[in-house]
């Protein structure tokens, strides 16, 4: 990591976390506990808000919304009502601790090390920013929470799509202290990267176990990490 990083920006899929625990855990956890959120809660003031944020044809019923959720869900489309949605369907199961998510081990220690150093991390990922909160307010790790060390949480809402410059001139602009060169962006996505680069960022591709595979093109065009120990 360049002595003039002064801010590190985070993706969470693959980057802090298994692609995995998304995937496998996550995503099935919402699935299942949608049935019954849809027959406690359908009427509820608390649920409306993310009811309504659907488009009216699949709002308008209970086995509309079911039928859309699960097709979003097995597409992965990353549709800001369904990230809204199943940010409210986790929070009980991170509660509960049914949920906690596994931290890549030398994400911890990284962490330690960039509040030593007066390094300031941002997430932004493409989950909500409530979904993003609760992940790392419920982790493996010793913390657990590590929101109090985090500046700030961005997603597809309130920044833009991640694979467009403009969203990380967007994220960049919060924090006006910060010159762009001196943001260093870490994921596991070459066209997220890319975008980040166009912004002015530095920014590497964070490979680890369960990954999409590189191409050879693109490790010659960017620097390849598996740990943030590298940094």
């Amino acid at each position: 990591m360049a002595a003039t990083t002064k801010v590190v920006l985070l993706d969470i899929e693959g980057t802090v976390c298994p692609i995995s625990f998304v995937k496998d855990i996550l995503f099935p956890f919402a699935l299942q506990a949608l049935p019954g959120t849809l027959e406690t809660q359908w009427d509820s003031p608390a649920f409306a808000r993310y009811r309504d944020a659907f488009p009216a044809e699949h709002a308008a019923s209970r086995e509309a919304l079911a039928a859309h959720v699960e097709d979003l869900t097995r597409r992965d489309v990353k549709a800001p009502y369904l990230k809204s949605l199943q940010g409210y369907l986790w929070a009980k199961g991170y509660q509960t601790g049914q949920l906690k998510a596994p931290l890549f081990p030398d994400v911890v220690p990284r962490f330690a090390s960039w509040k030593r150093e007066g390094v300031t991390v941002v997430i932004y990922s493409s989950g909500s920013v409530p979904a993003q909160k609760l992940l790392f307010a419920h982790t493996n790790s010793d913390p657990a929470d590590l929101v109090p060390d985090i500046a700030g949480f961005f997603d597809t809402v309130n920044a833009g799509p991640k694979t467009e410059a403009a969203s990380y001139e967007k994220i960049a602009a919060q924090f006006p202290e910060y010159l762009a060169g001196e943001w260093l962006f870490l994921s596991d996505n070459v066209k997220e990267v890319e975008a980040a680069k166009l912004a002015g960022m530095q920014s590497f591709v964070v490979e680890r176990l369960g990954n999409a595979e590189l191409s050879a093109e693109a490790r010659q065009q960017h620097r390849v990490i598996q740990s943030f120990a590298e940094l």
